[in-house]
């Protein structure tokens, strides 16, 4: 395992519960990326993105994977849109272990809010499309694929298990 664990997927699929799980079994730094940028910007990511747009909110994202890959001993829950930009998770990648926590899209969709969401809000069929492309770049970034299990708990077991292997 590199210096710091990097929790990828789609939005609602557990990364922030499963990281604060998993960063206390490591002794590790918390640190969900887009809590890092609404805290740097004292504003909620939807007010972002209805303000200034996604553009704008990626280009902070970019910044802020930039500045936690210099950290150490981090679990970062990345936004599901994250390593959508090359940029943004190169330099995540070279600092620490990537997971996909993989999750049934069309089960999120069904089981977690999307309110304060920006980019849940289009409906059950542009979700599941948005996912269908983000997949293939998921996997593309893990160095493993961790299915979540029917608990956070055991989830991040899981994910000790992969990162002990």
């Amino acid at each position: 395992m590199r210096d710091n664990v990097v929790l990828i997927g789609m939005m609602g699929c557990g990364k922030t519960t499963v990281g604060g799980l998993l960063a206390r079994k490591l002794g590790f730094t918390f640190v969900d990326t887009d809590q890092y940028i609404e805290e740097a910007l004292g504003r909620s990511i939807p007010d972002v993105f209805a303000k200034e747009g996604e553009a704008f909110f990626r280009d902070w994202e970019l910044g802020a994977a930039e500045e936690l890959a210099q950290q150490r001993r981090l679990v970062i829950s990345c936004g599901g849109g994250l390593p959508t930009r090359c940029d943004s998770i190169a330099s995540l990648k070279y600092s620490g272990t990537v997971i996909f926590l993989r999750r049934d899209p069309g089960e999120i969709y069904d089981n977690v809010s999307m309110g304060g969401r920006p980019l849940g809000q289009q409906g059950r069929e542009a979700f599941l499309e948005r996912y269908a492309a983000r997949e293939p770049i998921y996997l593309e970034w893990a160095d493993h694929v961790v299915d979540v299990q029917p608990t956070p708990v055991e989830t991040a077991q899981r994910i000790l298990e992969v990162l002990n292997a």
